[in-house]
């Protein structure tokens, strides 16, 4: 997982060749200004999905995790809450290979809460990147939030 500024992801190009497209994408794009849904840039290897979240508490979060593809996630109208575990200390969980999803729900008596090792708060202007070894429990926040997340294939 990274955390960091917009400005400064440029920085992290020489992780994955297709950030570049998400860098060029952003300085020639408003995400406030966006439709909601997908967006393409380089067909099914980058794209970005912006989207209205609904209010929801770390009980109601849920763990994810992604196989194929790296989330870069982008608070755009208010700050929200996210919560981080290693893919490894995560309840295993089914994977879903059509949305490249795997939810990590934590058998009770666990709560969402008891296996995070770390929450943070993502305010606009910044991004978190995660890699298929990151669980993440976004869009953690008390009011309705836009946000845009760009999938880039890993």
């Amino acid at each position: 997982m990274i955390v960091d500024t917009i400005d400064h992801l440029s920085h992290y190009a020489a992780l994955n060749p297709r950030f570049e497209l998400v860098v060029e994408f952003l300085s020639k794009n408003n995400l406030a200004e966006l439709e909601a849904g997908i967006h393409h840039i380089d067909g099914e290897n980058v794209y970005v999905n912006v989207q209205e979240a609904p209010v929801k508490s770390r009980q109601q979060a849920r763990f994810e995790s992604h196989r194929r593809m790296i989330d870069i996630q982008v608070p755009v109208s208010a700050p929200e809450e996210h919560g981080w575990a290693p893919l490894a200390a995560l309840p295993v969980g089914e994977y879903n290979a059509d949305s490249d999803m795997t939810f990590h729900d934590p058998l009770p008596p666990a709560t969402p809460d008891t296996v995070a090792q770390t929450y943070f708060t993502l305010c606009p202007g910044q991004f978190a990147i995660y890699f298929p070894t990151d669980g993440h429990a976004p869009a953690i926040t008390t009011k309705a939030l836009r946000k845009a997340i760009f999938k880039v294939k890993a």
